[in-house]
């Protein structure tokens, strides 16, 4: 371990980059962190339902009920500053079906939401 500023660790608090620091920051800046809590308690409950959308949708070949819970979830993402997780869910958008002919990237994609879930619950009440 050395002694070096931790500037960069702002933009990775949890020694990755799950969480963009800075957009966390901005968000907790404008909103305030009390509504910051309630705003990412609202996605940790909405997200699992946009995920259990996409699995729905991709079991049906609803292709609009895909890009649309897709589209949510990228959205949703950015706002925390959840990177990879929103780039998943634009890979997802603009690929529509054919993104995730198997469970394969559905199971990638649940899984960066694990991590983001963690890292967003971790700051929110940091």
């Amino acid at each position: 371990m050395t002694d070096e500023p931790h500037d960069a660790d702002e933009r990775a608090p949890m020694g990755d980059a799950i969480i963009d620091g800075a957009t966390f920051a901005e968000l907790q800046d404008a909103a305030g962190a009390d509504f910051v809590r309630e705003l990412v308690q609202t996605f940790l409950e909405e997200a699992p339902l946009m995920l259990s959308q996409l699995r729905e949708a991709r079991d049906a070949g609803n292709a609009d009920a895909f890009r649309r819970a897709a589209h949510s979830l990228k959205s949703n993402s950015l706002t925390f500053g959840a990177e990879a997780l929103a780039a998943m869910a634009r890979t997802l958008e603009l690929d529509g079906l054919a993104a995730a002919p198997s469970s394969d990237a559905l199971d990638t994609l649940q899984g960066e939401y694990e991590r983001a879930a963690a890292a967003l619950a971790a700051l929110s009440h940091g």
